[in-house]
């Protein structure tokens, strides 16, 4: 095993389409969402877990031994496959070395091939420390066929029967309304119905969720180690059918290398990384906020996009994004949310709209006119989604969000969480920010910036926001800008809590609202005070109601995520804040690399293999938590670590 690798930390291998694989170092499942086989039947959405694992083991002169492991209820590890695992990398994908007490060294490798919704699992002798003849490798299958989020029990709905087809293609249903799972493979099967009972999956139980799960096994796949590599390829039938009747191991050398050719490609380790965030969505593109459990959400979306595909070069994906979402714009918003299933797009946010200008502005400015990225037709679209995003902002629209007098805009009612401080516990908003909120303002006039550069509506508004921004939000005692003005639309009144909201007016958008003396102590206190060194804290310590922890049950976390909880995804426009009053030089920037991205980038092996996590806790040891792979935490590493002079 790789000493710098934690064996409790994550793997994923995501399919292109919202669908993906994923699991520990160790192999023990620790989530309910950790399986080999979980697909979107509506992509990004529709996620249903279909084959959640496997058991394995060895057969030969020694007996049986095991490579895989489980944990059961109340506590239980069994087997003993994880003290076989002596390597793990990472790159390309998954790959483990297993020594058995002979020291023969089998290798097991698990990879997606994005857009098919399959997985590979293929295991490979290394070093033989025996007659290979002598040795056998059994697989027994793990099934459940659910909803991603939901867990599973042994019930005598579930179809066991396995149909072998003349083409050779194992089919299982487990319930007539899920999609077949298909898996083609050069091993023998035999039927040999059974269930395993009582999986318990730790991370579930430390969140305070259910915990506990059963799994089905229709039978055993075999295959003679001394006959080469055993390959078992899992997926829906379309992605396994083109593997019918074919020389499977001279077709899944070609996959595995078309495939590691692909990545190549793609660039450094986070850009390769950024790739997992993309993904289809109609005949469009969009970006999955999270794995596991997040699909794709407006703001989140239009955040990411600025690293994840603008800083990496990716802007064909760009306009592909903003084009789809720009077909959703009802009444001056973009829906902050596309449920999983069924539902109309949920439109409550005032903060998306807005990042989607700036996405919008800053891809505009990329491509010369005309070009072949973008064509007329596609710009008049981005043009005409901006100018109908601020004129349905300056009217009026959904939740109190409108341009007041002032020309700030306010936004909020009671019941509704606007901002990206969105949490609720028992229907109660815990940050509800109701009035003029500090970043609304940074996004509003840099929207506005959009606008003006378009239509001859927009200069006028924005010289009175601009104005208005600086005579009413600098609150001199604290050295800093108010958090929310107009509190709950009363005139007047003012929230001094220190958050890390106002740092967007200083750095991460194209025009800072604050300069000179003033950005220079916006940043010193947000350092000071917020500063950690995977993120920002969302409140500031000492303040009542400030958590140190984000842990225990939903309520107990969800009443956390915006009172201390420090996000990653902050670090973008703090970088680019703390770089910008230091007058952007070289210096400034090798310090920043040094002092701010150094802690993060080792963050790279700790909990989402070469992924950065959605949040941390706000006092040390600022423990992960939340999603392992966050879209905006990396989409920020990346577009900073660009802007500090990374490139990775």
């Amino acid at each position: 095993m790789s000493e710098f690798v934690n064996r409790e930390a994550e793997w994923l291998e995501p399919d292109g389409l919202g669908g993906f694989a994923s699991g520990t170092v160790n192999t023990i499942r620790t989530r309910r969402y950790h399986g080999l086989l979980l697909v979107a039947t509506t992509p990004p959405t529709g996620r249903k877990l279909l084959v959640n694992g496997f058991e394995a083991w060895v057969e030969g002169p020694g007996g049986r031994q095991f490579l895989s492991v489980q944990r059961y209820a109340p506590d239980t590890i069994y087997p003993d496959g994880h003290r076989r695992i002596v390597g793990f990398a990472r790159d390309p994908w998954p790959c483990w070395t297993y020594r058995l007490d002979d020291g023969t060294e089998v290798v097991q490798e698990i990879w997606t091939t994005p857009p098919h919704a399959r997985t590979i699992v293929r295991w490979t002798v290394k070093t033989a420390g025996t007659e290979l003849g002598d040795l056998s490798l059994a697989v027994r299958p793990l099934l459940s066929g659910r909803d991603y989020h939901a867990l599973h029990g042994q019930n005598n709905a579930f179809a066991m029967a396995t149909e072998r087809r003349a083409d050779g293609l194992l089919r299982w249903r487990p319930y007539s309304e899920l999609p077949v799972i298909v898996s083609a493979t050069n091993g023998r099967w035999s039927d040999d119905p059974a269930w395993f009972r009582q999986f318990l999956y730790a991370a579930e139980r430390e969140r305070g969720l259910d915990c506990q799960e059963d799994l089905a096994s229709p039978g055993i796949l075999r295959w003679r180690l001394g006959s080469g590599p055993a390959l078992w390829v899992m997926g829906t039938e379309p992605a396994i059918q083109p593997l019918a009747s074919t020389d499977l191991v001279a077709e899944i050398d070609r996959a595995a290398a078309a495939e590691r050719d692909r990545r190549a490609r793609l660039g450094g380790p986070l850009a390769r990384a950024a790739d997992a965030y993309l993904v289809r969505r109609g005949i469009g593109k969009t970006i999955v906020a999270g794995y596991p459990w997040f699909t794709d959400w407006g703001r989140d979306t239009f955040i990411s996009l600025r690293g994840l595909c603008l800083a990496t070069g990716r802007l064909d994906e760009v306009r592909d994004i903003l084009l789809e979402w720009s077909h959703a714009i009802s009444r001056g918003m973009v829906p902050n949310r596309f449920p999983d299933a069924g539902e109309e797009p949920e439109y409550n946010s005032v903060d998306a709209s807005l990042w989607f200008v700036i996405a919008a502005r800053e891809l505009l400015a990329a491509a010369p006119s005309p070009s072949r990225l973008l064509s007329s037709v596609d710009r008049l679209r981005l043009e005409s989604a901006i100018d109908a995003i601020l004129d349905g902002y300056a009217r009026g629209t959904r939740y109190g969000i409108r341009c007041a007098d002032d020309g700030l805009l306010q936004a909020g009612e009671p019941g509704v969480q606007l901002t990206w401080m969105d949490a609720r516990v028992g229907g109660r908003e815990i940050t509800p920010r109701i009035g003029k909120p500090v970043e609304i303002q940074a996004l509003w006039v840099n929207a506005l910036e959009a606008g003006a550069a378009i239509s001859s509506r927009w200069p006028a508004v924005l010289a009175r926001a601009r104005a208005s921004f600086e005579a009413r939000f600098w609150n001199e005692e604290a050295g800093c800008l108010f958090d929310v003005v107009d509190v709950d639309h009363v005139a007047g009144q003012k929230d001094p809590r220190i958050r890390p909201n106002q740092i967007l007016a200083v750095g991460g958008l194209p025009t800072a609202l604050l300069e000179g003396e003033r950005a220079r102590r916006v940043v010193d206190l947000v350092e000071r005070v917020l500063w950690t060194p995977l993120g920002l804290r969302t409140l500031a310590p000492g303040t009542p109601g400030y958590a140190p922890h984000y842990e225990g049950g939903p309520d107990g976390r969800d009443g956390a995520y915006h009172q201390g909880t420090a996000w990653p995804w902050l670090l973008g426009p703090f970088v680019d804040a703390w770089v910008r009053v230091r007058g952007g030089t070289d210096d400034a920037r090798r310090e920043a690399r040094e002092r701010f991205l150094a802690p993060v980038l080792a963050h790279l092996d700790d909990a989402g293999l070469g992924h950065v996590s959605e949040i941390v806790d706000a006092d040390p040891p600022h423990t992960p938590r939340g999603c392992p792979f966050q879209a905006w935490s990396l989409g920020e590493l990346i577009r900073i670590d660009r802007l500090v002079g990374g490139g990775r």
